[in-house]
């Protein structure tokens, strides 16, 4: 790798396995770490360490926590009869910034994915549906709008249907802000089976 130090060379092959690091980020990243003040290093190497140590899976939603359960499964505020199920602990970020739900969550960590060896057992699918026959009302699927998406999330209604449980989708539909010329065929056609009266 280009004659650097042996040090240097597996700084950069660890960096470059995380997530949109290529090689050239990973060579940027490398050396501003060998420029940082050590304190900065010490730092990052303490945040790495307890993270690694501290984080585990919330018993009952299976988001990533460091506490003995989740702060939004401990909130007695929140309505623990709504589910709003999404494949990663990141998805439930992008929900609470919505600052617009109010229910509890659970995080299947991952899709059905035949292609990909992903079944109905490797994903909390089991603990979903003993949750949902805990009081539960309503179970909102928010797996993504892909084919996996779509396929584990009627995996799962086929499931907690049958329990007397409401299940909802997320809306699909033409962005705010979008203009209908540039939006793919995909999207029109579920924007129409979506369409509400005004």
């Amino acid at each position: 790798m280009n004659g650097y130090p042996k040090s240097v060379e597996k700084l950069i092959e660890e960096l470059s396995k995380l997530p949109g690091v290529g090689e050239k980020s990973a060579v940027r990243l490398a050396f501003h770490l060998i420029d940082a003040p050590r304190e900065d290093i010490e730092g990052l190497v303490e945040a790495l360490s307890q993270t690694q140590e501290k984080i585990h899976l919330c018993p009952d939603c299976f988001a990533i926590t460091d506490e003995e359960v989740c702060d939004i499964c401990s909130d007695t505020g929140r309505d623990h009869s709504t589910i709003c199920v999404v494949e990663q602990t990141k998805d439930i970020y992008a929900i609470e910034r919505t600052m617009n739900y109010r229910g509890v969550y659970h995080v299947l960590h991952g899709a059905i994915s035949p292609l990909e060896g992903i079944g109905p057992g490797d994903i909390k699918a089991a603990e979903l549906v003993k949750r949902a026959k805990d009081g539960v009302q309503e179970v909102i699927m928010a797996t993504n709008p892909s084919p996996e998406g779509e396929a584990t999330a009627m995996y799962l209604r086929n499931l907690i249907a049958p329990l007397g449980v409401k299940v909802t989708r997320l809306a699909k539909g033409i962005p705010i802000g979008a203009d209908v010329e540039y939006v793919d065929e995909i999207t029109l056609i579920k924007a129409f089976e979506g369409r509400y009266t005004l």
